[in-house]
């Protein structure tokens, strides 16, 4: 599959790219993984998530910050500069495991980076997403139309993670949200900050290895 790099783009210019690769790849085109940043963005899934954006509409116009509805399961989330986005197109059927195995890859990609950088990370028990301790560092939502998986997951690279203030992340009360800068640091390994495009790349490959290997088992 084709890692393609989109750099920042709004959320709806990157949804609009992400249509357009599903009909693609439904009739049989390259898969492929966009890897991106958003400009600041509060996303809701199809099933909601506005009971929980804290901010009003004055507040997020200060602060330059969209809201959109998103075609993805999950509740509310956030997107900015310094978050790892990766959106894989992929045909699922027929696919091992099918959306569970597609949902479990993505967070695997995401523990694998973060072992790299000597960070520990985990699943918690009916709580998407990958987790350091308490902390939540990557939020996942899917979409699939047809067979042809779309969203993806979103990774917390640098320390600001401030838009998160003004949700309740993911609609759980009481969770901290984190990022690989701040993690290192937790750990005194902060000598040499994790970057957000070597982290977008690391990403998207690790994802890509979890793909095959669960494709060759």
């Amino acid at each position: 599959m084709r890692v393609i790099d989109l750099g920042r783009l709004t959320f709806a210019e990157a949804l609009a790219i992400q249509e357009a690769a599903v009909e693609e790849v439904r009739e049989g085109g390259e898969e492929r993984l966009y890897v991106l940043e958003h400009h600041p963005v509060i996303t809701f899934g199809r099933h909601g998530g506005e009971a929980f954006l804290l901010a009003s509409a004055p507040e997020l116009a200060r602060r330059g910050v969209e809201v959109a509805k998103a075609t993805r399961g999950g509740s509310v989330t956030c997107h900015f500069p310094g978050q790892a986005v990766l959106y894989p197109i992929l045909r699922l059927s027929g696919r091992p495991g099918g959306l569970r195995a597609h949902f479990e890859d993505l967070e695997q990609a995401a523990m694998d980076v973060l072992a790299a950088m000597g960070v520990p990370s985990g699943r918690s028990e009916g709580r998407p997403g990958v987790w350091c301790g308490p902390r939540k560092i990557a939020s996942v939502g899917v979409g699939v139309r047809r067979w042809v998986s779309y969203h993806g997951i979103a990774f917390n690279v640098e320390p600001d993670v401030s838009l998160f203030s003004l949700t309740t992340p993911c609609g759980l009360a009481g969770v901290e949200m984190t990022s690989a800068w701040a993690e290192l640091a937790r750990l005194g390994l902060d000598t040499a900050p994790a970057e957000v495009q070597g982290v977008k790349h690391a990403l998207a490959h690790a994802f890509a290895r979890a793909v095959l290997a669960r494709r060759e088992a």
